[in-house]
């Protein structure tokens, strides 16, 4: 096989496929046509004579030959960026960092982290994203983002069981709690058992590729009423202090709520406890990284 004859334009889409998930949706990115990735897909694994990715109804898999692919993709593609820039004249980049965070860190401690890096080393630059878990698993593979904040709930598995593993590092393990409007008649004491849970109306939203209803209290032995659903946090804090219903939310997060919600710890059952972990790809990391991952240690501590 000759590694000459594959394109940039198909190392790029491969790149987008990788990091999206689906064809469809690396086309939307790109402003292409889904056939159009296709191609260049296929161009490609005309080359390496291999597939490089397994289709499946939800998306694409990148094979065992497409991880590989991927890396040296990731590699080719930085340097001829770093080369464009260099060429106009534009500076290095070796001071940016590119942070990739789940939706509920962007309350507290990235905006804490990146704060405290821009006092103590204000050369540096944080270049963040949100986004879920599978997203930005993808983007570390991908060589998009450098770190990513991820959320883990037990029994704390590995994101993904790609090659080469990827490195975690637990930032901070958390009690899971429950948000009730302040007028709510669990409102008033500190603390509730969860047999006071039974009977209430929820604000949820599906998790990322999973049935499990996030914002419902774990573990409940009945069909739970769903109220209102939504993904964002926040959209679910404002929908219970407005009377709506009941919410659950990391402990790390009951100095951001808005006015008008009371946290509580919730007794009873087994324990519920939630990890913020820090994701990386194994070997070295760049000096901005290894800072940025230094202040969010200590803004998760």
């Amino acid at each position: 096989m000759d590694f000459g004859d594959v394109t940039l334009l198909a190392l790029r889409v491969f790149r987008e496929v990788a990091e999206r998930g689906t064809l469809t949706a690396a086309a939307t990115a790109l402003g292409y046509t889904q056939s159009a990735v296709s191609r260049q897909i296929a161009s490609l694994e005309r080359v390496t004579r291999t597939p490089v990715l397994e289709r499946r109804p939800g998306g694409v898999r990148l094979t065992a030959a497409g991880n590989v692919v991927l890396r040296r993709a990731v590699a080719v593609l930085d340097e001829i960026d770093a080369a464009g820039r260099e060429l106009a004249g534009l500076p290095a980049d070796a001071g940016t960092v590119r942070l990739g965070w789940f939706p509920s860190a962007g309350a507290v401690l990235v905006p804490r982290a990146v704060a405290e890096l821009r006092r103590t080393h204000p050369a540096v630059t944080v270049v963040t994203r949100e986004g879920t878990t599978p997203v930005l698993v993808r983007a570390l593979r991908a060589g998009t983002v450098d770190l990513a904040v991820l959320g883990s709930a037990p029994p704390f598995r590995p994101p993904d069981a790609e090659t080469p593993a990827l490195r975690l590092e637990t930032l901070a393990e958390r009690t899971l709690r429950v948000a009730v409007p302040a007028g709510h008649p669990l409102a008033g004491a500190g603390q509730v058992d969860v047999a006071d849970l039974r009977g209430q109306r929820w604000i949820a939203g599906p998790s990322a590729g999973a049935e499990t209803l996030m914002g419902v209290w774990p573990g409940l032995d009945e069909r739970p009423e769903i109220a209102h659903t939504a993904r964002d946090w926040l959209a679910k804090l404002s929908l219970v202090a407005a009377g709506c219903g009941l919410t659950t939310l990391p402990a790390s997060l009951a100095e951001a709520v808005p006015p008008g919600v009371r946290v509580l710890a919730v007794r009873g059952g087994p324990a519920e406890r939630r990890r913020v972990v820090l994701a990386r790809l194994p070997g070295p990391v760049s000096e901005p990284a290894a800072l940025l991952a230094d202040v969010l240690r200590r803004a998760a501590g």
